[in-house]
């Protein structure tokens, strides 16, 4: 079968990587453009470009799908099948109804939870205790189509979205290939998405990490494991930004953002509406990340200073 691959980032690498090891013929794959990134804003391909050319595959990087952008591709490469892993844009109708098998894509959630940009970082801010991943026909819309198959998975209690995505990146390549190996065989309508039970996970950005110390323990624990490793979820101490990459909840009561413990041994435990958090990793403006407890043989931070202010 003739496949067409439109993914970009790390969580499409285990599916391309699939593709190319099985029968199928890739004839081509599809990226966004190359970003600068780092502090140096080095160009930088997308992982699924640079695994692609690994192996001799032709990349397209378009910056637009729209006014027939990539009909002449379509029409050179004549793909059965596209597979769509995060490619990062919506296909056009004109890309949807080329291929005789359609369209498939592999969405990092139980559709239609989570349709979007970020489903795997908002179901564990959310606090769900199952995450999974769906291959869906693609139609018009965002992550709409019908349901082709799915798989389950338990979050971890202490799971970061970092850990679930390497997880259900794994994940999503095994279900493809068994989305497939059905489709070359027989056909898959699929079944509709219940409107009623669909919600979206919006993009994520630096002003939804600043923790809110009204909110509960466990509210707070599922923002900072939901936004690590990107963006951090964050504090500040007397203005100062504070990252926090690692806490753990805990019983405790007092003033919200107010620090109840503070030692070198046990490093920081700050109030919360309910509970309370023990901060174990975090970074300071312009210093290195670092435990809490390492931060605390040479920096004091005395029982009652406010975090937050």
């Amino acid at each position: 079968m003739r496949i067409l691959f439109m993914g970009t980032p790390d969580f499409a690498v285990p599916s391309l990587q699939m593709l190319i090891d099985s029968s199928h013929e890739v004839v081509g794959v599809l990226t966004q453009p190359d970003k600068p990134q780092g502090r140096k804003q080095i160009l930088t391909p997308p992982p699924v470009k640079t695994l692609a050319l690994a192996h001799n595959i032709p990349v397209h990087q378009p910056t637009t799908l729209k006014n027939d952008a990539i009909a002449d591709l379509l029409s050179e490469t004549q793909p059965d099948l596209i597979i769509v892993v995060a490619y990062g844009k919506i296909l056009p109708k004109y890309v949807l109804d080329f291929p005789r098998l359609g369209c498939v894509n592999v969405h990092g959630s139980l559709l239609p939870r989570w349709r979007g940009a970020a489903p795997i970082q908002w179901s564990v801010i959310a606090g769900d205790r199952e995450a999974g991943v769906t291959t869906m026909k693609m139609a018009e819309g965002l992550d709409t189509g019908n349901i082709l198959l799915v798989e389950r998975t338990e979050i971890g209690a202490r799971e970061t979205a970092g850990e679930l995505f390497d997880r259900l990146a794994i994940m999503g390549a095994a279900l493809l290939e068994k989305t497939v190996a059905q489709l070359e065989v027989q056909d898959m309508p699929g079944i509709p998405q219940d409107e009623a039970q669909a919600c979206y996970a919006s993009m994520l950005d630096k002003e939804m990490a600043v923790i809110d110390w009204n909110k509960s323990a466990h509210e707070i624990d599922c923002l900072i494991r939901g936004l690590n490793p990107w963006p951090i979820a964050l504090t500040t101490l007397d203005g100062a930004r504070v990252k926090v990459y690692a806490a753990l909840p805990e019983s405790g009561s007092g003033a919200p953002g107010t620090v109840l413990e503070s030692d070198a041994k046990h490093g920081l435990l700050i109030a919360c509406g309910d509970g309370a958090m023990r901060i174990t990793e975090l970074q300071m403006v312009g210093g290195k990340r670092m435990s809490a407890c390492d931060y605390l043989r040479g920096h004091a931070i005395p029982v009652g200073t406010q975090f937050g202010t």
